[in-house]
């Protein structure tokens, strides 16, 4: 059967505006995939296995544990996982500029734990200069990125409190001054989630709309618990009963910290 040809022009103008609306009209916005708190608690999982690591490559440097090559490569590992955690906000080339600003930390440490084992004090001055040089360009680096939340000089004195905890634990192990080394470790600790909060917080701030306008709750955090049993482990296996035991009654006493 024919369609009259006036019918099929009719139908076609009746459509039109309905095919144009929903061609041009733009789709909504996605709703964010990640909630602030969600994105503050993986921040800080991120920094706490940068000091983990760190501290389970200082005793392994320090005793000669043949583990800690191991250690060491999955420490840097590490600094690929928090210039990945910034690519949504910031880009590729950003992340992996912080990437290398983290792994030259990170190799910058391992250079001057090794000049302090072997006592150089000409390698260990060197060494330390570069470290901290390092710390500043990486808190430039973040203030560049996000100049109204991360003050300059604010990011400067967290990269430096960052190196100076980190130091005072390693001269400590290094001494076998086992209780100030564990108390160096908790400031080491308390800091990095100090720091770990103000970075994803001047992330929230500069990109609401990717975590739909939610304001972050207060973020937990139970790892350091997993590193004592972990160096208790490490410490039993080579004899030291006493000081394992300690930290098991420290993990039991402090189970979120």
């Amino acid at each position: 059967m024919k369609v009259p040809h006036r019918r099929i022009m009719l139908t076609v103008a009746l459509l039109l505006p309905l095919l144009a609306a929903t061609v041009l009209t733009p789709l909504p916005a996605p709703a964010a995939t990640t909630s602030a708190l969600d994105f503050q608690n993986a921040m800080r999982k991120l920094w706490e296995d940068h000091i983990t690591w760190t501290r389970l490559t200082i005793v392994g440097v320090f005793t000669g544990d043949p583990e800690t090559p191991a250690t060491e490569q999955r420490l840097l590992a590490n600094q690929d996982d928090i210039g990945n955690a910034i690519k949504p906000y910031y880009g590729d080339a950003a992340g992996n500029q912080l990437t290398a600003l983290l792994k030259e930390h990170i190799t910058g440490a391992a250079d001057l734990l090794l000049a302090v084992k072997a006592g150089d004090q000409t390698a260990i001055k060197a060494a330390s200069d570069k470290w901290y040089a390092n710390g500043n360009d990486i808190a430039a680096f973040l203030h560049n990125a996000n100049p109204t939340n991360w003050p300059l000089t604010v990011l400067q004195e967290m990269m430096k409190k960052h190196l100076d905890t980190t130091t005072t634990e390693a001269l400590a192990n290094l001494k076998k001054d086992y209780p100030a080394d564990v108390a160096a470790y908790d400031a080491v600790h308390e800091h990095i989630l100090m720091m770990a909060d103000a970075l994803s917080t001047g992330i929230i701030a500069q990109f609401p709309e990717q975590f739909g306008g939610s304001v972050p709750g207060m973020p937990r955090s139970g790892q350091s618990a997993d590193l004592w049993t972990r160096l208790a482990l490490i410490l039993f296996a080579g004899g030291a009963l006493f000081t394992s035991g300690w930290l098991l009654r420290r993990r039991a006493t402090h189970p979120a910290g």
